[in-house]
Order: C-alpha cells, then structure tokens, then sequence
C-alpha cells in the first residue's frame, strides 16, 4: 500500500513539474501488452515519454538505477504501441525522460503520508537514455 501512495505521489508531482515547463498531459498509467508508461506529454512537436521513479532510503540503489535495459526495451514498445494508436504523433519527436524522488528516510507502512512533508533529491532526466538500430530491431 505505501508503495503504491508513494508511486501515484510521485507520479502526479512529476506530471505537474513538466506541465509547469510547459508540456501539456495526455496520458498516464498507459498500458500495452509489452508493459506501462507512467506518463505521457507533448510540447510542439515533442512526445515525452517519462518513467516515475521513488523510492525512500534503502541502502540500496537510487532510484535511477532502478530503470534496467529491459524496462527501458519495454518503454520503447509500448511507446511504438502508443504512437500506432495515436497516429497523429507519428512525426513528433520522441524522447524517454526519468523523473526520479529519492527520500532521505523510510516509512512507515501503517501510516497515511503526506509525502511533500519529508526531504528528498529530485531529478528530472531528459533523454535518458536512447535506442540504437541493433536494439530496436532486436
């Protein structure tokens, strides 16, 4: 359960950072059979597709590191997904941002959390990470 309250926090804070940069919101939570995209954004003629991380201190990795090779394959095609049902995106530009809350302390699980209350490092990764042809036509 915190986890879940932790991940839609996260989520609804990193939607308002990129509307507060001027993208404008089009979908979150979007499935495929490959796997979800947290967010999706357009600005101009750039479609973002962003991956929300959080977590609260661990002791293990940071959030970013939590974004494997796979779950960035998964991304791209459930973002190819995405532009095939949306065929008006087909010429945008396309990027893959993270958005990732790392909290300096832990939880409690029985407790409900107004997250914005407790220290954390936010980082916004733009393009973070790209595809070669030898991946895509993997």
């Amino acid at each position: 359960m915190l986890r879940q309250q932790l991940g839609a926090w996260a989520e609804q804070q990193a939607a308002q950072l990129m509307q507060n940069h001027g993208f404008q919101f089009l979908a979150a939570n979007y499935h495929s059979r490959y796997g979800e995209l947290d967010l999706i954004l357009v600005r101009d003629q750039e479609l973002v597709f962003v991956e929300v991380k959080a977590r609260a201190q661990t002791g293990y990795a940071q959030a970013i590191e939590s974004v494997s090779r796979a779950k960035q394959g998964k991304m791209l095609k459930t973002a190819m997904c995405f532009i095939q049902k949306n065929p008006q995106f087909a010429h945008y530009y396309y990027r893959f941002d993270v958005i990732c809350f790392d909290f300096k302390q832990q939880f409690a699980k029985t407790i409900q959390h107004d997250f914005s209350q407790y220290p954390y490092d936010l980082e916004w990764i733009e393009n973070a990470f790209t595809f070669d042809q030898e991946f895509i036509n993997l």
